[in-house]
């Protein structure tokens, strides 16, 4: 029974962002796009943080790599979107697995500081390679891309109608995934890995192995998240690479609530928007999104969804 609201829930918030491409002025339409393919960025993260309990400061470099492939082979190799996006989500799961394979021979603080050290190798070497790459300054793919087309509609990626529906499709695919995942038998042992991994180990599974299954899963969706971004902003650079964009996934994980599959979506909305409303008053919105972040934390110290999952709705997943 409890399968049910949940359904409609998610059923629901897919629908209201649907039907808000309709309403929302065109500097909002714009913006709630890029919350949404930054969601399904945070919703890779939270597989690995809310589910499997593993903490990562690394993810940027599977964000960046789903850019990337996608980026550097419409550029250099005119790809077409399909075969680019493919690409995207293939360099972004290749690089989880083999990074899976040596930073989870550590645990705790150890696989944390591990994550960070590849990822900014990864992006040191963005800006060596930046012949390729364009380093800081990046590339842009505008008019490199053919049109999309469907049923007689044809418009750029850029188009706001375009960017906004694919965005919103990402975003579901994504959901849909780590919602499937955790509803597996797989994802009710990364949940007891996360619970109690040595209790785990005793019963009988491999945990290594549910761990690494965790991290592709979640280097497969930031990768794909990436490459949508690309191909939506018409934008890759070294700066997505960057200990800021790692950072970022866990903030708006812990914000919204670890280990609820809303919370990524709460979390990327509200902060974007902290951010952009205060930075129009003072120069230091830092400060003022710093103390807010602080202030919910304390009234939600699980995330805001944790918090509605603690208080009212037992059933969210």
């Amino acid at each position: 029974m409890t399968r049910r609201p949940a359904l409609i829930l998610h059923l629901a918030v897919a629908a209201i962002l649907f039907a808000l491409q309709f309403v929302l002025p065109p500097f909002h339409h714009g913006m709630v796009a890029r919350i949404m393919v930054l969601a399904a960025y945070a919703i890779g993260y939270n597989v690995l943080l809310g589910y499997t309990g593993l903490m990562s400061l690394g993810h940027a470099m599977f964000f960046a790599a789903g850019m990337y492939g996608t980026g550097l082979t419409v550029y250099y190799l005119h790809f077409g979107v399909g075969e680019a996006l493919l690409v995207g989500l293939l360099a972004g799961a290749v690089l989880a697995t083999v990074i899976g394979l040596i930073t989870l021979r550590t645990s705790g603080v150890s696989f944390l500081i591990v994550t960070m050290m590849f990822a900014q190798v990864f992006f040191l070497s963005m800006l060596y390679f930046n012949r390729i790459t364009g380093g800081d300054q990046g590339f842009n793919l505008s008019g490199r891309l053919a049109p999309f087309a469907l049923a007689g509609f044809q418009a750029p990626y850029s188009d706001p109608i375009v960017k906004y529906n694919i965005a919103i499709a990402a975003f579901v695919a994504c959901l849909a995934a780590g919602l499937w995942l955790i509803r597996s038998p797989a994802g009710r042992v990364l949940i007891a890995i996360r619970e109690n991994e040595e209790r785990t180990r005793m019963l009988g599974y491999d945990t290594f192995r549910y761990k690494l299954l965790a991290l592709i899963v979640s280097g497969t969706l930031s990768g794909a998240a990436g490459s949508i971004y690309t191909l939506l902003f018409s934008y890759v650079g070294a700066t997505f690479a960057s200990i800021l964009y790692s950072i970022y996934p866990l903030l708006w994980t812990l914000l919204g609530g670890a280990g609820t599959s809303l919370g990524p979506l709460v979390g990327v909305g509200l902060m974007t928007y902290l951010v952009d409303k205060t930075s129009e008053y003072t120069a230091g919105y830092l400060i003022v999104v710093g103390l807010a972040l602080v202030l919910i934390t304390m009234r939600f110290p699980t995330g805001i969804m944790g918090g509605v999952r603690a208080r009212w709705w037992k059933w969210l997943p």
